[in-house]
């Protein structure tokens, strides 16, 4: 067999030689075999000459008819030898004399498997919301969308696609629906979970495999109000129970987010429909950019609209990520590092220069907690651009570093260049001259430079030579080649009551009043800053979390970072019990719901591991079907069931 010639690290296809330029999907639902059926007819394009083969990225899905050109061949395709992350190798033989330029079409019968598939959670009715109904969603980044359709699942590859989904429940794509209309009865008026609809969509817009989304649920919708002058529509989806707390946490912001990223950007918004959709809380991010249909952790809904922002980092992948896209794993910081650093530039026109600075003081300390976390695990994932082996699953370096040292390194360039006024006329071409292109670091560069080469002067380009670019995209270690500063505006309340609890003796002299001019995002820092000190005294702890409510917070991020606190000294008179009063609330007995959020379940599990690693483990086997596939990977990591970080804990 031919081999796949491919520079993706993470991908068996021969993408190279020929790609997917359109693809159309036929599925089946089905909620009691917890598998999706059906087929996808690929469009291939030939890119070389003696083609003799196409060759797909599948993991673990069952393969029960293969057409070329309308031909079975079933007698001629193989799969290949299943790889721990790449899964199997789908080759199929293609007609001989395919010349460049020429077309085939490939048709495959398959299935999704159950519990073999990690690009789709299947939870029970008691684990959502509303608890009378079953629900799929599907997450399919960074390399899982193979273990959902048979593809090419790298991000080098870009395709439109067209869905007819049929489902007991409605059933939702990343892309816009043709069928039945989204503000139409719900489920088309048939009976939810017991009446079959098909659903058909099309995406116009060629995406990669991992931003093709499903999700499947009692779901309804309700619209946002559509802005003047705008031909793309907005709204939001949700179990009927918080459909209207979604709606009114999204209405105000959603819109006037997309239309200002329109306008710093310089170009519109080409996706047609923005769309969200509220997940159970095992989602396992907080926001994943689906193409037309964003994915949000139900942790956002505060009731006060003040953790918003992560629709505005969502917002802003529409063009950096959706639109401009990492050739592969390995510059994976092209997508976050540049989301990042759009994102908190609108954080800057929308609300202040304050709100800028207090947004990458908030993401360094996490930032430094990874780079940290790296230190004895694996340094090279401290790195922005990871040199990814063959096979290695880009998962294992999910953290922090892509996003806030990719958005530092850009501020750095932003400010050696001479600040905004230089620097924002190169975004915007940048923008415009790789949008639907996937590109490397080594692009990036060679734009960056020849831009100012063309459109500056001396000083700009001796500036770009000044910096040390080795040591921003290849240099280890657990601080910032260069030590950035921020304003601090926004942080200096939180800070200065972060000061006094660390130096005082007696707490008698703090009230719930010392909090109550502060929104969430400045008591989290507080939070924060006091993990930067010597960790409190027990019975200071106590009083911190009874005083300012925080014990039992219902804002996650709020309670998150309390227990970090508390856990600060894993040998201190009560840590265990706050160990266990964290895994309950983190594995979801003090409410039924499991906190799936990475960002919450790895940092409680990681503390509660350095506390007593017999109760993590058991608490953690107790519950660990209540996680998403990709979470629970990474937490038998955090807490050493499983080797990982190439390492050999």
């Amino acid at each position: 067999m031919m081999s796949a010639e491919t520079t993706d690290p993470t991908s068996q296809s021969n993408y190279r030689r020929i790609s997917t330029k359109h693809f159309s999907l036929d599925w089946l639902i089905d909620f009691h075999e917890k598998v999706i059926k059906g087929s996808i007819t690929h469009e291939l394009t030939v890119h070389t000459s003696d083609l003799k083969e196409v060759i797909f990225d599948t993991s673990d899905v069952v393969i029960k008819r293969v057409y070329v050109e309308g031909e079975s061949c079933d007698a001629q395709y193989s799969l290949g030898e299943k790889h721990e992350v790449m899964g199997s190798a789908l080759y199929i033989p293609l007609p001989a004399g395919l010349q460049p330029g020429s077309s085939v079409k490939v048709t495959i019968e398959y299935n999704t498997t159950e519990p073999g598939c990690k690009a789709l959670q299947w939870l029970d009715k008691a684990q959502t919301h509303g608890k009378t109904h079953p629900y799929l969603f599907s997450q399919c980044q960074p390399i899982y969308a193979r273990g959902l359709l048979p593809c090419q699942d790298t991000p080098s590859v870009k395709a439109t696609y067209e869905a007819k989904i049929t489902s007991v429940l409605p059933a939702l794509m990343s892309a816009i629906r043709v069928s039945p209309p989204a503000e139409g009865p719900v489920h088309d008026g048939k009976i939810v979970g017991q009446d079959e609809v098909t659903y058909v969509y099309n995406q116009p817009v060629p995406i990669p495999s991992y931003l093709i989304a499903i999700a499947s649920a009692n779901l309804c919708y309700h619209a946002f109000e559509k802005l003047e002058g705008k031909d793309w529509t907005s709204g939001v989806w949700a179990e009927p129970d918080i459909i209207k707390d979604a709606w009114w946490e999204f209405k105000e912001d959603t819109t006037r987010f997309l239309a200002a990223e329109e306008e710093l950007v310089g170009m519109p918004y080409n996706f047609g429909v923005f769309d969200l959709l509220v997940l159970p809380p095992a989602f396992p991010y907080g926001g994943m950019e689906n193409a037309c249909l964003t994915f949000v952790t139900p942790t956002l809904l505060t009731g006060d609209r003040t953790l918003v922002d992560v629709v505005l980092h969502e917002i802003t992948h529409s063009y950096f990520g959706n639109g401009i896209t990492h050739a592969d794993a390995s510059h994976f910081w092209l997508n976050e590092g540049w989301t990042t650093y759009i994102e908190r530039l609108l954080q800057q026109i929308l609300h202040s220069p304050a709100h800028r600075g207090f947004a990458f003081l908030s993401g360094s300390k996490d930032l430094y907690d990874d780079l940290k976390f790296y230190e004895q695990r694996n340094k090279k994932y401290q790195k922005l651009q990871i040199e990814f082996e063959k096979g290695e699953n880009p998962d294992d370096a999910y953290s922090t570093v892509p996003y806030d040292k990719g958005a530092n390194f850009l501020l750095h360039i932003e400010r050696t260049l001479g600040g905004l006024d230089v620097f924002l006329p190169y975004m915007k071409d940048y923008v415009k001259t790789f949008i639907g292109k996937s590109i490397t670091t080594q692009m990036w560069k060679d734009h960056l430079f020849g831009y100012y080469t063309r459109f500056g002067g001396d000083d700009e380009l001796e500036a770009l030579k000044s910096i040390d670019w080795d040591a921003w995209l290849f240099g280890t270690g657990v601080t910032l080649p260069v030590p950035m500063e921020y304003d601090m505006t926004l942080a200096q309340q939180s800070y200065e009551l972060a000061e006094r609890w660390s130096k005082t003796k007696n707490t008698s002299e703090f009230s719930a009043a010392d909090i109550s001019g502060m929104d969430a995002n400045q008591i989290g820092a507080f939070l924060e800053r006091l993990q930067s000190f010597n960790p409190l005294p027990v019975a200071h702890i106590d009083d911190l979390g009874d005083l300012y409510g925080l014990v039992n917070s219902p804002n996650a991020e709020l309670r998150l970072r309390f227990y970090e606190v508390a856990l600060l000294d894993p040998k201190s008179a009560k840590s265990e019990l706050y160990a266990t009063a964290a895994l309950s609330w983190v594995v979801g007995e003090e409410d039924g719901m499991v906190k799936g959020r990475m960002k919450f379940c790895r940092p409680i599990f990681r503390a509660a591991f350095s506390v007593n690693k017999a109760m993590a483990h058991e608490k953690y086997q107790e519950h660990k079907n209540s996680f998403h596939p990709i979470a629970r990977d990474l937490i038998e990591q955090d807490i050493e069931l499983t080797k990982g970080y190439g390492t050999n804990v």
